[in-house]
Parts: structure tokens; sequence; C-alpha cells
């Protein structure tokens, strides 16, 4: 007796053509026919669609990048042209304070005298 275990199919494998019945619901629906302006048309697919909210053109903008000497870190903005007012920064302002109070704490702790593993005790 053999110890692996198989299934062969026998014959041909044969298409089967699964015919399902309309629903009550789509026999009995009712036509609808709306004017043009309340139905819903289908987007060109040569057409690139945009999910998000445009506020300000492209060519309103100015990218700016400056180093925080506080937070220690590198900073990315996007200004608006008109009123000189940040539209997106990258980091956020809250991660510039949290990186500027560790940034000091960890300059607080390194002005302080620390024996080094070279030194010896006496």
């Amino acid at each position: 007796m053999s110890l692996d275990f198989s299934i062969r199919p026998v014959g041909a494998p044969v298409a089967t053509v699964v015919v399902q019945a309309p629903s009550p619901a789509v026999s009995n629906a009712v036509a609808t026919v709306l004017p043009a302006n309340q139905s819903v048309t289908v987007a060109e697919p040569n057409g690139f669609v945009r999910n998000d909210v445009q506020t300000i053109s492209e060519e309103a903008v100015t990218h700016q990048a400056f180093y925080d000497r506080a937070a220690a870190s590198l900073v990315f903005q996007v200004v608006d042209d008109k009123n000189a007012r940040v539209v997106d920064q990258f980091p956020d302002e809250a991660v510039l304070r949290r990186r500027a109070y560790f940034h000091a704490l960890d300059l607080s702790k390194s002005s302080l005298p620390r024996a080094l593993p070279t030194d010896r005790s006496a």
C-alpha cells in the first residue's frame, strides 16, 4: 500500500453553466427615467480624477527649506505668495517643539561633568 494519497480526475473537464433566476425585486422594479441634470454619467477613461481639495494653485506657492537650530532639524514649508502664510509644513510645529525640548534636555545633560570610563576612582 502506498503512503501518498492523490485524487486523479477521470475524463475531460466539463464547463458547467450556472443560470440564476432573477430575484423578485428585479422583476417587480419600476423603470426610472431621470432628467439629464439628475442622472449620473460615466467619467472619461482618459481624464485624471483628483479627490483632494485644491485650495491654492501651484503657481501661487513657494517652497522653502530651512534649518531649525532649536529643534536641530530641517524644516520644509509651502508658503502662499499672496499673503506669505504657511500652507503646509513638514515636520509639524508640535513635532518641532518636542524636538527642541528633547534637544535642550540632551544639551543640558551633556554640559554636566561626567566620569569617563577611562577615569580612575580615588
